[in-house]
């Protein structure tokens, strides 16, 4: 009978994950209309201005909406690999593509003693909850970097810090993929790499590194943490309004810097807290410190702390949680099977808020608001409950002092997590 499941749980995710990638290419292509405004306008109207602009052998230095690191650039230019498609075809395409590579990396992932294939499954149903929106954007293609970096951890750590290098030049954040990896072999990888990477981009292509002073004058946007304070404050004469600024609708007017330095002292207060739980797991023994899954656990939290304390909480940024929260559950060991739950509903609410009521969302009404408060408040959850698994399952456990050790246990939960194959 096992046999038998096991043979066909792959028909089952495959058929699951063609059906639905069906219909978002369909959303995407236009063939369908998914409610509310175009989200694919990006690839259509931003994205092919960049391409125009990169091809010329320089990045968009006049354009504040490039606010990107410079290997960005590879994500813009990659339907160049499909010539014979319209750019916007091409692009929606290759996401698609990138989609599928993830699926294939958790479904190996998840075979072997310790894990389990419910990894792929939290891509298959997580990523369409987002709506087409996932597919009009490159974080896909990024959150593949960052999935594939964690996977190579355990065997191939030098790969892992070179891929995470790669995703930093991408988008920053899958820098935050090495904060739960074993040993230095990640860490010096992923700095020779991204030096080199730089260093070809600072060469080759003036103006990579412009989009550092592109977001000084950025505004609170309307989805994030921060801005519910204005939500509410227009309800009661609060001046300011909601413009299109840097690529999103944002708040600008009164008190917008101080909720602005208050989320940049939150995001600092995650980094301060992240920091002190590595310093605290690096107490305890070897194999106590960062289990095979431990990588995954700490970069799920460590990118979703920094999600829900940034002055942005774009829907495309669920995807990140999304494919992080997937490879903890390729884990049978990993604790975040409640962080990664809560992100899936919060995803569902996602697509709620924008496209399907964005209106309300940028008019602030009480159901925008509603939509916006329960979104970043399951967010906030997940984080909360992420955060003290994290440091319950690394730095303290249940009756057993910090430092001390518990060989037999562990080594027996470390093998556990060790596939039969390398991910």
């Amino acid at each position: 009978m096992k046999t038998k499941d096991a043979r066909r749980s792959p028909v089952w995710l495959l058929s699951t994950w063609g059906a639905s990638r069906l219909v978002l290419l369909l959303f995407v292509l236009r063939v369908l209309v998914f409610p509310g405004p175009d989200v694919t306008s990006d690839v259509s109207v931003i994205y092919r201005g960049w391409y125009d602009v990169l091809g010329t052998g320089t990045f968009p230095l006049n354009d504040v909406t490039w606010q990107y690191p410079p290997a960005a650039a590879l994500a813009i230019l990659s339907p160049a690999l499909l010539p014979f498609l319209t750019y916007p075809t091409a692009f929606f395409v290759l996401v698609c593509v990138t989609d599928a590579a993830v699926l294939a990396l958790l479904w190996h992932a998840g075979r072997g003693a310790g894990r389990s294939p419910r990894g792929a499954w939290v891509w298959v149903v997580g990523v369409p909850l987002l709506g087409p929106t996932v597919y009009a954007r490159y974080d896909a293609m990024v959150t593949a970097v960052a999935v594939a970096a964690l996977l190579a951890a355990a065997r191939h750590p030098r790969v892992a810090g070179g891929l995470a290098a790669l995703g930093a030049l991408l988008k920053v954040w899958p820098a935050l993929v090495l904060l739960g990896m074993r040993g230095r072999a990640p860490w010096v990888a992923a700095v020779l790499s991204g030096a080199g990477l730089a260093a070809l981009f600072a060469v080759s292509m003036p103006g990579g590194f412009a989009f550092l002073t592109f977001q000084r004058e950025r505004g609170i946007e309307v989805e994030s943490l921060g801005s519910l304070v204005f939500h509410v404050a227009r309800h009661f004469g609060w001046e300011g309004g909601v413009l299109l600024n840097y690529g999103s609708m944002e708040f600008l007017g009164p008190h917008v810097g101080t909720v602005g330095t208050v989320s940049l002292g939150l995001s600092a207060v995650a980094f301060g807290w992240l920091l002190l739980w590595r310093l605290a797991a690096a107490r305890r023994p070897v194999a106590a410190r960062f289990a095979a899954h431990t990588a995954a656990d700490a970069a799920f939290v460590a990118v979703l702390m920094f999600t829900v304390t940034s002055r942005v909480i774009s829907p495309q940024y669920l995807v990140w949680l999304i494919g992080l929260g997937a490879v903890c559950w390729c884990f049978r060991a990993s604790r975040m099977r409640v962080p990664v739950t809560l992100v899936l509903v919060a995803s569902l609410v996602t697509v709620l808020e924008f496209p399907l009521l964005f209106g309300d969302v940028v008019t602030s009404t009480p159901l925008g608001i509603a939509l916006l408060a329960v979104r970043n408040g399951l967010l906030v959850a997940a984080s909360v409950v992420g955060a003290r698994v994290l440091w319950r399952d690394t730095v303290r456990r249940r009756g057993t002092p910090a430092g001390a050790g518990e060989p037999e246990p562990l080594s027996r939960a470390a093998s556990a997590d060790t596939p039969a194959s390398a991910p």
